[in-house]
């Protein structure tokens, strides 16, 4: 990573509660916009139609997020990604008196009770940060009992599951909040809409984040439709620029594309990681959020805006008190 993005975030930049408990709508969020050379501009998220151009297209992702974390006396289970054999990974944590943090401990073949008088069995690792567990129930019915959303430190209470859905929100299965587009509403994708702007889904269940270091992420569960791979073909050839409202977004649309940008329709695991090296070839804009020093996701930022303009927007975001995370402010990247 090069020195313009190793940077150091002050704590007061975490936004540690949605926008909605400081009077906005969501739709009220900054937005900064970058355009390769040019300076970056600021604007609200509500202002997204007027940026965009009719024949443009908003990929989403209609993942909905789960109430993936289950609280015990001392350890928090953090549900991740469901695997094909019926396993899931879970992150166990340490509970603290503000949050969690990584727990070391743990044995292939322990059993730890549940709530519920549930029990959860660790398999073994798959990362050096997560387990391979099952336990001996449904767990997306089990979680919608036991579980609250995930939470890190900085933000200082718990929220209930609806502050963690977008309005694009329809298949449950990702233990964190595909949170690019938490800033859409109702009356925002109308307006999108009567702009001549197109918005078509993706699937992709996101992972738990890692908070504390810095890893490349795994392979999670994507499904591109036929309908929106034909969207994006049909925006490229006719000159509109594909928009990915998120990273989650990205990852399954370039893990669809052919080497001349055409995606097809496609489901399964992806392990795919944009780097600048490899580029993307579908995706010719992006909403994100704003990312952590060091991320992996600043690799993929930085291939789809270029290296120079990603440091300068972060130099600006900080400059100008930008606030960072799931329940933060936003950022436009434009090809």
């Amino acid at each position: 990573m090069t020195a313009a993005l190793d940077f150091s975030l002050p704590p007061g930049l975490s936004a540690n509660e949605p926008p909605e408990a400081r009077g906005m709508s969501r739709d009220a969020v900054r937005l900064m916009v970058s355009r390769g050379e040019a300076e970056p501009s600021h604007h609200h998220f509500s202002d997204l139609p007027g940026l965009l151009e009719p024949g443009d297209l908003i990929v989403v992702n209609n993942s909905a997020t789960l109430p993936a974390a289950v609280r015990l006396d001392r350890l928090a289970v953090h549900f991740s990604t469901a695997r094909p054999d019926g396993t899931w990974l879970v992150e166990l944590r340490r509970r603290t008196g503000k949050g969690s943090e990584p727990y070391g401990g743990g044995e292939p073949g322990e059993w730890l009770p549940m709530p519920g008088r549930a029990t959860l069995r660790l398999v073994g690792r798959e990362t050096p940060r997560l387990w391979r567990a099952v336990l001996d129930r449904d767990v997306e019915a089990y979680l919608r009992v036991h579980g609250v959303p995930i939470r890190y430190s900085y933000v200082e209470r718990d929220w209930p599951i609806e502050a963690y859905q977008t309005v694009f929100a329809t298949v449950p299965g990702s233990a964190e909040m595909p949170s690019a587009a938490r800033p859409f509403t109702v009356e925002l994708v109308t307006a999108l809409v009567a702009r001549g702007i197109g918005i078509a889904p993706i699937t992709l269940h996101t992972g738990v984040a890692s908070a504390e270091k810095d890893e490349p992420p795994y392979a999670e569960r994507y499904e591109v439709p036929a309908t929106t791979a034909r969207l994006v073909n049909l925006t490229r050839e006719n000159g509109g620029r594909v928009i990915a409202a998120g990273t989650t977004v990205v990852r399954a649309l370039e893990t669809a594309a052919g080497a001349g940008g055409r995606v097809t329709a496609s489901e399964g695991w992806t392990g795919h990681i944009v780097t600048p090296e490899i580029g993307v070839r579908a995706v010719t804009g992006l909403i994100t959020g704003l990312h952590e020093p060091r991320s992996s996701h600043l690799l993929m930022l930085t291939a789809i805006a270029g290296e120079a303009a990603l440091g300068r927007a972060y130099h600006e975001a900080l400059r100008k008190g930008y606030l960072w995370h799931e329940f933060g402010d936003t950022h436009l990247i434009l090809k």
